[in-house]
């Protein structure tokens, strides 16, 4: 039986802007310090560097680019967050025993973002009994210690989590452990189909 509902953030409540991924990665091709420009985005987004060493970092890069420019850009995947995404968390929270889990990999200057230009950000977090965002927990998704520390911390049996993501990577890992996936494709599908798509679950 599911007892805890476990969601990603990006492509499952945000959208992110696809188009903007791939020029994104393809700049970071042509650099150079490629390499190090993935090192530093890891280590961002676990936490283990602050945002005035990530951008510094990104200044070395790219040193061309004022800090103002690194940060709209690097802001630029973020989209909308549909509304009705919201209401269906809040229906959840009020209507039903689940426990509703956030894991997320980001980072400081994405939350900074969101905080700004979601206006029901508070009431979208509030619906969480936990709230895990790589960069504060130190870890990151696919690793499967990030995993090991959800069940841990509230104390879950794998087999009574369902976790919800758009990363096939992260579904592999989720998998591993025995834990139920949805993996979501974001151009199709709608979290708020949840007990539609997986009603052999429930």
């Amino acid at each position: 039986m599911i007892k805890a509902l476990i969601f990603d953030f990006g492509n499952v409540f945000i959208s992110l802007n696809e188009a903007y991924t791939l020029n994104y990665i393809k700049h970071f091709e042509s650099s150079e310090h490629f390499n190090d420009i993935i090192e530093t985005n890891l280590s961002y987004e676990k936490g283990l560097i602050s945002t005035d060493a990530f951008l510094d970092a990104y200044k070395t890069y790219f040193p061309d680019q004022s800090k103002e420019d690194i940060i709209f850009k690097w802001n630029s995947i973020l989209g909308d967050f549909p509304k009705h995404k919201l209401d269906f968390l809040k229906d959840l929270k009020e209507n039903t025993n689940y426990k509703l889990i956030l894991l997320s990999n980001t980072n400081e200057l994405h939350m900074d973002w969101i905080k700004k230009h979601i206006p029901f950000y508070k009431d979208f977090k509030n619906c969480f009994d936990a709230f895990y965002l790589s960069y504060k927990i130190h870890r990151r998704k696919p690793d499967k210690a990030i995993f090991n520390f959800v069940l841990n911390k509230d104390q879950l049996k794998a087999e009574e989590c369902l976790f919800i993501d758009d990363n096939k990577d992260n579904i592999r890992s989720a998998n591993y452990l025995n834990i139920h996936t949805w993996h979501l494709n974001s151009k199709k599908d709608d979290v708020c189909n949840l007990f539609n798509v997986k009603s052999n679950l429930f």
